[in-house]
């Protein structure tokens, strides 16, 4: 790592020779793979990005100069280059490196990134405020081919295009987001690769006439002219953009040189970069998809370490069940078919299986498309992408009370991911929305009986809703909008999900301390009269409600609200939930801990409604 040791800054690769660009891409690759290994995160994307983010440095000041990566997994190298090395032990882990860009980790970190296809968009911001503050730095985003699948990416590209404000688009295009890419951008950038050679041949060309200056304007000007004749105009061109690729972007020193006359054009550019994902590594360039987002793994063999059966892995074989018997039943992804379960449905039935691309807004209009023929669409999505298709919930599937089910995956904390990824706003969103049913499943057998309810027995808009990873010590099943767990006259304990858990556990050492707590678990959030809820209030007075979501619009403040309105007197209350929802990145029972919302939170609060501690 003697290269690699220099390294904290912008500058510092600045003073590189062009020699030594090549050794200290392979020195950052095998640090990347050595500290993934350990901790875990995004591997192939970032493998795949290593020269392009070399050469973005050394033709950018990204202490001052704005750079931007669309979604930011692939922003590890920036990290390490920009004095963030020696904090790679603690990537994703509670408390150390965030594995996105987080302005409040480094100045060289322009904007927070977790979600695709908004970096144009941001960019062009940035570029205008520029201009009129009249400053001169400089802007630059990065969007892979997988963000161009998101829709916004367009408005984004068709506005930046007609400003005229100097920006350089990176497009890196590697055919993948996740899974491979889908639809007809994938197509044309096909298309557009069959000429990688042109920045090679345009590279020698400006540098066999650069001591010819007049020769270099004349011809340059006869070849615009021919170019213009002999190409056929893209859809960069077609929008205003100078387009320059497709260049290697596994060699830095033509990258350097693309991307720096690509800023000095001052004026809006495409330059297409070809990557590849998992670049270095035999095992992540064989399975970019596997090492796209991996846990820790055998750094030498690739070997991942397992991982017991998922929520996500029941949803997927249960609804191949489903399938079988039901033709009308289709399943939509958003470029996330492995990670929503979804891998086994598209090769039992790939004609009734649709991936949106990232296009979470696209997906739930079209299924709603579908609903109003009558098929039976099923969109598995994660909760905190699910955010992007607000409008179409309301205007597209509930106005209509059109049959879509929502399987909302990764609800509630998820873990290593943080602020950006967390799913704990959809339940506040989901109450907003007219005629939306929501289930709540605790255990896998409740997952499979509260996804017949929602395909065959729930009219309108439904949505099952579970959280990341597998189930608890509770495994029952019961389908009923509330039970009651546990007898008790002291205090009301409310919750819903995988939280029982966490709840029961809280219950138990209540009941040693001579607490008795009567737990009511919901089984379905909306609609729900709280009937049981109310019957026991009436009896203790005093309600906790335990909830992994942010406090606007939880359920614990529905069912104070419904109290107050049947009169029934609540002589204390704590709702216990994750406050305004910008949960940091870490382990969840850490973040559980932090937020007061674990077990031993439940039994202070419930000690302090029962006046058995100060």
């Amino acid at each position: 790592m003697a290269l690699l040791e220099k390294i904290d800054s912008s500058a510092d690769i600045k003073k590189l020779s062009d020699e030594e660009l090549e050794p200290l891409c392979g020195e950052i690759r095998q640090f990347l793979i050595e500290k993934v290994s350990r901790t875990g995160g995004h591997l192939a994307s970032n493998l795949g990005a290593v020269e392009l983010t070399v050469a973005l440095h050394r033709v950018y000041d990204t202490s001052r100069d704005r750079v931007l990566f669309d979604v930011g997994h692939q922003s590890y190298t920036h990290k390490i280059i920009t004095g963030r090395r020696d904090r790679f032990d603690s990537l994703r882990q509670y408390g150390g490196l965030s594995g996105f860009p987080k302005p409040y980790e480094s100045v060289d970190d322009p904007f927070v990134a977790g979600h695709a296809s908004d970096s144009v968009s941001v960019a062009l911001g940035m570029a205008k405020a520029r201009s009129l503050a009249g400053e001169d730095y400089k802007v630059a985003a990065v969007i892979g081919d997988g963000a161009l699948t998101g829709g916004l990416a367009y408005e984004g590209l068709a506005a930046a295009a007609a400003s005229g404000e100097p920006m350089v688009i990176i497009l890196n295009d590697n055919e993948m987001s996740i899974d491979p890419n889908v639809g007809g951008t994938a197509r044309l950038l096909q298309k557009l690769r069959v000429r990688p050679g042109y920045i090679s041949f345009k590279r020698w060309y400006r540098e066999l006439l650069a001591d010819l200056p007049g020769v270099y304007h004349f011809t340059h000007t006869v070849k615009e002219w021919l170019k213009g004749q002999l190409l056929q105009e893209n859809m960069f061109t077609a929008m205003g953009f100078e387009y320059m690729g497709p260049v290697n972007g596994h060699d830095p020193v033509a990258l350097e040189t693309v991307i720096r006359w690509a800023q000095e054009m001052e004026k809006p550019v495409i330059v297409h970069v070809l990557t590849r994902k998992g670049k270095g590594c035999p095992y992540a360039e064989a399975h970019p998809e596997l090492y796209h987002g991996v846990g820790p793994f055998d750094p030498v063999t690739g070997e991942i370490k397992p991982v017991g059966e998922s929520f996500s892995d029941v949803f997927g074989q249960t609804l191949c069940e489903f399938a079988r018997q039901d033709k009308r039943i289709t399943a939509f992804t958003a470029a996330m078919a492995g990670g929503t379960g979804l891998d086994g449905f598209a090769k039992e039935f790939p004609q009734r299986f649709i991936d949106a691309g990232i296009a979470e807004g696209h997906a739930a209009a079209m299924a709603a498309g579908m609903a109003k023929q009558g098929a039976l669409p099923v969109f598995a999505v994660y909760s905190s992408f699910l955010q992007r298709s607000f409008d179409m919930l309301i205007h597209d599937v509930s106005l209509q009370g059109l049959h879509v089910v929502f399987c909302v995956d990764r609800a509630g904390i998820v873990g290593s991911d943080g602020e950006t990824h967390h799913g704990i706003f959809d339940v506040s969103y989901f109450y907003t929305v007219p005629g939306m049913t929501v289930y709540c499943p605790a255990s896998f057998q409740e997952l499979r009986d509260m996804m017949a309810l929602a395909l065959f027995h729930t009219q309108g808009p439904v949505a099952v809703r579970y959280p990341r990873g597998g189930e608890g010590a509770y495994r029952d099943s019961c389908v009923l909008p509330e039970l009651k767990l546990t007898e008790g006259g002291d205090v009301t304990v409310v919750c819903y999900g995988t939280m029982v858990n966490t709840v029961l556990e809280a219950a138990a050492e209540l009941e040693q301390a001579g607490i008795k707590a009567e737990v009511i678990k919901l089984g379905r959030i909306q609609p729900n009269g709280f009937e049981q809820c109310l019957a026991s209030l009436q009896k203790t007075g005093k309600l906790i409600a335990a909830e992994e979501v942010c406090a606007a619009g939880c359920v614990g403040s529905r069912v104070l609200a419904e109290a107050a309105g049947a009169g029934i007197p609540v002589n204390g209350a704590c709702l216990l939930d994750l406050d305004g929802g910008i949960v940091p990145h870490g382990d969840r029972d850490s973040l559980m801990r932090d937020f007061g919302i674990d077990a031993a939170a439940i039994v202070r609060a419930a000690k302090r409604l029962c006046r058995r501690e100060k």
